[in-house]
């Protein structure tokens, strides 16, 4: 179904609804490090912890942004999707490795639930905005 900006409607919203996500996770991540860890699954954390997490925060505001500007362009939109449909994958498998140990099992088993269904829902919304 093609909405006024002549592309796939419902696309278009699970595409910003991903980006919109996706700068909320980065925000939580980047400013409320500790909080966002625990509501990850994932127990204390030392400095590096969190300087790796406020990294994948920033990543993530970014790509949200970039997400949420493309808006009406359909091509800048797909390519939006498609780096961050990659990130996701990355992010699955990261989170499948921490999976295999018992103090991070929980966060893992969630990441991979989380990044999996991102991942398809990016490639979803990609493929019906396909021209």
């Amino acid at each position: 179904m093609l909405g006024r900006t002549g592309m796939d409607s419902q696309a278009r919203r699970v595409a910003l609804g991903l980006g919109a996500t996706r700068l909320a996770l980065g925000a939580g991540l980047l400013f409320a490090t500790r909080p966002a860890l625990r509501g990850m699954g994932f127990g204390r954390t030392d400095a590096s912890g969190e300087a790796v997490t406020r990294i994948g925060g920033g990543r993530d505001l970014a790509l949200g942004a970039l997400t949420l500007a493309a808006g009406d362009d359909r091509e800048a939109l797909r390519a939006a999707l498609l780096i961050s449909g990659a990130c996701d994958i990355a992010d699955t498998v990261a989170m499948g490795i921490s999976a295999r140990h018992p103090e991070t099992r929980e966060a893992g088993i969630g990441g991979v639930l989380a990044g999996g269904a991102a991942a398809a829902a990016c490639f979803w919304a990609r493929r019906r905005l396909s021209a």
